[in-house]
């Protein structure tokens, strides 16, 4: 989107990002959680920073009910508003990322598109997209808010998976199969993602 704003100036801070990281002892990234519905995004994205907590890492959960609380809840579902929805997330991912922190996204984000604007976003490495791959007949099983029931009656019109598609990323960093594990194993895979790509020491690297 093409700023509307004129006669602006970025200022450079006086702390580097290195400094930020070495503050923290870990290096920022956006790890992207998408998939349909009553997934488990969410429960998993909480799990995982809970655990990254109990490691002594700093973490953060952007989750898309949250977030349309607040800064998002002018937009709606509209093609155009869950463009505007995701590209401000990638914006706030980005801040989040350059303070050295591990933000973890939770959203549907059903359109490659908008997840691949927000990975250009961010320099190579920093946006870790985590599939979570779960069969709509679980998540319409799941239902905990029973939006597939109303989806169904038609009661929820352009609902992702029913009336409206969802684009599954065709190279994420990382797949979970949410209805073969629990939240915590989910939860486990994603601290070993972030290891196996430098974002956190290992347990034997943390140990004196």
């Amino acid at each position: 989107m093409e700023a509307k704003a004129t006669n602006i100036v970025w200022h450079e801070g006086h702390v580097s990002r290195a400094e930020r990281e070495s503050l923290l002892a870990q290096a920022g990234c956006l790890v992207w959680l998408t998939g349909l519905p009553s997934s488990g995004k969410s429960t998993i994205a909480f799990t995982a920073e809970h655990a990254l907590a109990a490691r002594g890492r700093l973490a953060y959960v952007l989750d898309g009910d949250n977030i349309r609380h607040g800064l998002n809840r002018n937009l709606g579902f509209s093609a155009a508003d869950r463009a505007e929805n995701i590209r401000r997330i990638g914006e706030v991912g980005k801040l989040f990322v350059d303070a050295g922190i591990l933000a973890i996204s939770s959203f549907v984000s059903p359109y490659r598109i908008d997840r691949d604007g927000v990975r250009g976003m961010l320099d190579p490495g920093e946006f870790l997209e985590v599939f979570v791959d779960t069969p709509l007949e679980v998540c319409e099983e799941r239902d905990p808010k029973g939006l597939y029931r109303k989806a169904r009656a038609g009661e929820i019109p352009g609902f992702t998976g029913i009336s409206d598609p969802y684009e599954p990323p065709e190279n994420p960093e990382l797949v979970i199969k949410a209805a073969e594990c629990s939240p915590g194993d989910a939860a486990q895979q994603i601290l070993e993602l972030l290891e196996s790509r430098g974002k956190i020491p290992t347990h034997e690297e943390s140990d004196p």
